[in-house]
């Protein structure tokens, strides 16, 4: 299949197709007049990196992912643990945000946020 019929089917457009043809997310052969030509399969692999990417996936991660999950024996149960291991890494994102937003909580109306933390009396830093 040409470019500009991939391109209908999965609602990407050229330019993105060849991007990840240059990134090596999508494999097509060249045709002796120069035309790109992609099997069929690649509007599902297409339509899966979407997918992925909406649900918080990088381009990397896919493409790291993507021969694992077309090697793996049961690629539900492969597709399971991806999401599962993402959901970790979602969960450590937002307690770090969580941190991150209290320090700044802690800051407003200080006077100056920018100021380390006043220490206590009598803890001086070194050289005081």
């Amino acid at each position: 299949m040409r470019i500009g019929e991939l391109a209908a089917q999965t609602g990407t457009t050229k330019d993105t197709i060849r991007f990840y043809e240059k990134i090596g997310l999508v494999a097509g052969r060249r045709l002796s007049n120069g035309y790109r030509d992609f099997p069929p399969e690649t509007v599902t692999w297409l339509h899966y990196v979407r997918t992925a990417q909406t649900l918080g996936f990088s381009l990397a991660e896919i493409s790291r992912h993507g021969e694992e999950l077309r090697d793996a024996p049961d690629s539900a149960e492969a597709l399971s643990a991806l999401l599962a291991e993402k959901i970790q890494v979602i969960d450590v994102r937002m307690a770090e945000l969580a941190a991150l937003r209290a320090d700044l909580a802690e800051r407003v109306g200080t006077g100056c946020p920018f100021r380390a933390a006043a220490r206590p009396a009598g803890k001086r830093g070194p050289g005081n």
